[in-house]
């Protein structure tokens, strides 16, 4: 394909950091139950980026996302995730690292630019980001949404470093509000509103009861909402009831959507594949279709590098294409996810956060909770993800492809191939 930049886009939630004070954390201070911090740093629109930092962050996030695809398909059956989020909560949170927690942080969410370089490209992302679907529709019937928002939520009375919160409002925007821990009932439902305010209310209590106590110090948090038309939607009247084939032989049945278009097509041995472009043509789902059979060896080898060289196979063919509606709504703790692929010292009392504070008192993460939610239809895809890190297309022969059994897809920015989303279906009733 003749394009900038040819990787997978998935998609939501960020890190919330908190807290700024210039006195140590005095657990007997009283002072207001919520406050807004903000750091005079402004964020710096539009960073001047080399486009060889942002391909190699998009690379590296797209490696994660199947670093965590393989992790988590081992845990559920449908599953859904917004690799760019937990990328994006992840990235605020190492910016506060040091030592051999930063070492082991970089090597695990494959974050190979210099610090000075990394967060930059992060920043140069979003704004690209931002840009898309200026006169795209919604498949609501209202405007195109991508919004990614960061926020950070901190302790009041706790000593924050200023260059981590400068760092943080220059190049994610992320504003410190001050809460107190020691109510963490109130906190927690600060925080889970915020998520669902910029969500659209698609992600419903992230943070689940007892995840923070009077020692949550920090919480990062990111959020993001996509909302998009496709650019060519299926007719509602050729929706008709099919056969989907699930792993272990049997069959039920589901609403298939028909239609069919000139797209971009791929088949190899193993799979068929098809990208679904939206409204505005800067963003598509890719659906990868195994093979009859040979669902579990082609996942197997999946990872970023394999998705991009079906992409580089891709070209326009009309295609006469058969596929379910489905809704997936999933949640997880990453934490024992993230520790078993190296990022280990993060999670333990020693771990060194020194970055973020100027007290003594040594910060680890407790958990880093994300939740995802996707729906697909005739109309287009609405999909929402949020992340918390707790201190966490007649006359040709049309291209047959029938989407009645299992399939990994993702939803990507076209030109730079920034993954937002990435799922699977097993059951697209379940």
């Amino acid at each position: 394909m003749h394009r900038f930049i040819r990787d997978l886009v998935l998609l939501i939630a960020v890190l919330g950091l908190v807290g700024c004070s210039a006195n140590p954390f005095s657990p007997n201070r009283a002072t207001p139950a919520q406050q807004d911090v903000r750091s005079n740093q402004q964020r710096a629109t539009p960073p001047e980026t080399p486009p060889a930092d942002l391909g190699e962050l998009v690379q590296g996030n797209s490696a994660l996302a199947f670093d965590l695809y393989h992790r988590l398909r081992a845990e559920q059956d449908n599953l859904f995730y917004s690799p760019y989020s937990i990328s994006l909560a992840l990235a605020m949170t190492y910016a506060g690292a040091r030592g051999e927690t930063a070492e082991q942080m970089a090597q695990t969410l494959h974050f190979s630019l210099d610090p000075d370089r990394l967060h930059p490209a992060f920043n140069a992302l979003d704004a690209l980001l931002a840009s898309r679907g200026q006169d795209a529709q919604g498949k609501d019937g209202q405007g195109f949404r991508l919004h990614i928002a960061n926020a950070l939520w901190g302790q009041q009375g706790y000593a924050f470093r200023p260059a981590f919160l400068d760092l943080l409002a220059e190049h994610y925007g992320a504003g410190l509000t001050l809460l107190d821990f020691r109510q963490p009932e109130q906190a927690r439902q600060t925080i889970n509103q915020w998520v669902a305010e910029q969500t659209e209310d698609r992600i419903q209590d992230l943070l689940p009861a007892g995840s923070l106590n009077s020692l949550t110090r920090l919480v990062l948090t990111n959020a993001i909402y996509f909302n998009a038309a496709w650019e060519f939607p299926f007719e509602v009247e050729d929706t008709t009831d099919g056969a989907f084939h699930l792993l272990d032989g049997s069959e039920i049945t589901v609403p298939m959507m028909r239609q069919g278009e000139y797209l971009y097509y791929a088949q190899g041995e193993d799979y068929q594949a098809v990208e679904l472009p939206y409204d505005g043509g800067e963003l598509s789902m890719v659906i990868l279709l195994p093979q009859p059979g040979r669902f579990a060896a082609f996942e197997e080898s999946l990872d970023a590098a394999r998705v991009q060289g079906i992409l580089d196979e891709m070209e326009q063919h009309l295609v006469a294409l058969t596929m379910p509606r489905f809704t997936i709504e999933s949640g997880m703790s990453l934490a024992d996810t993230l520790s078993a692929l190296g990022m280990t010292t993060a999670f333990k009392g020693d771990a060194d956060f020194s970055g973020m504070t100027d007290t003594s008192e040594l910060l680890y993460i407790g958990d880093v909770i994300h939740k995802a939610f996707v729906t697909v239809d005739e109309a287009g895809t609405e999909a929402a993800a949020a992340t918390a890190v707790v201190m966490a297309g007649g006359a040709p022969q049309p291209q047959e492809m029938t989407i009645d059994r299992p399939f990994v897809f993702v939803i990507r920015d076209i030109q730079t191939g920034t993954l937002l989303f990435v799922g699977r279906v097993l059951n697209p009733v379940q």
